[in-house]
């Protein structure tokens, strides 16, 4: 167990919270648009944003159709903004509902999920099976220890 200042410390370390009313996105656009690191790896970086996990760093990218090995410095205020108001939204809907659901009604169709009582996913789990949107192979890599998932046509 920690104690309360060690608490502290830890919850300073960490980005904005999407699920937080005053999370203030202009920090984690401030530390994404200097870097050089991936936008897949910033996403999952804890102190650039907290609560972004695997599944949401692969269905944020894939919605927003960014190449998770893109750099930080190559993306644009916009579409991180767009990136921001999604994510704070498939947030809350997650929360809200007790489980992630990324899947627009027009793209729900297809396999059901990678897995029995999972979500549907675009591309999260589903290495080499058909993109919902394209039909394209969804890919698979591994980025800095965690699993990466991409679809290569979409996703430019």
């Amino acid at each position: 167990m920690i104690a309360e200042p060690e608490i502290a410390d830890v919850v300073a370390r960490l980005g904005p919270d999407p699920l937080r009313k005053d999370a203030d996105p202009a920090s984690a656009w401030a530390r994404i648009s200097k870097s050089r690191r991936s936008i897949g790896a910033l996403l999952m970086d804890q102190s650039v944003i907290a609560g972004v996990g695997n599944v949401y760093r692969s269905e944020l990218l894939f919605r927003h159709h960014i190449n998770p090995y893109r750099s930080g410095t190559h993306m644009a205020q916009a579409e991180f903004s767009d990136m921001w108001t999604d994510l704070v939204e498939l947030m809350k809907v997650g929360v809200r509902r007790g489980k992630i659901v990324v899947v627009r009604p027009e793209h729900d169709h297809g396999a059901p999920s990678y897995g029995p009582g999972r979500p549907r996913t675009y591309v999260y789990r589903r290495a080499g099976e058909a993109c919902r949107v394209c039909g394209a192979p969804v890919r698979t890599a591994e980025l800095e220890g965690r699993n990466l998932f991409w679809c290569p046509d979409c996703q430019v």
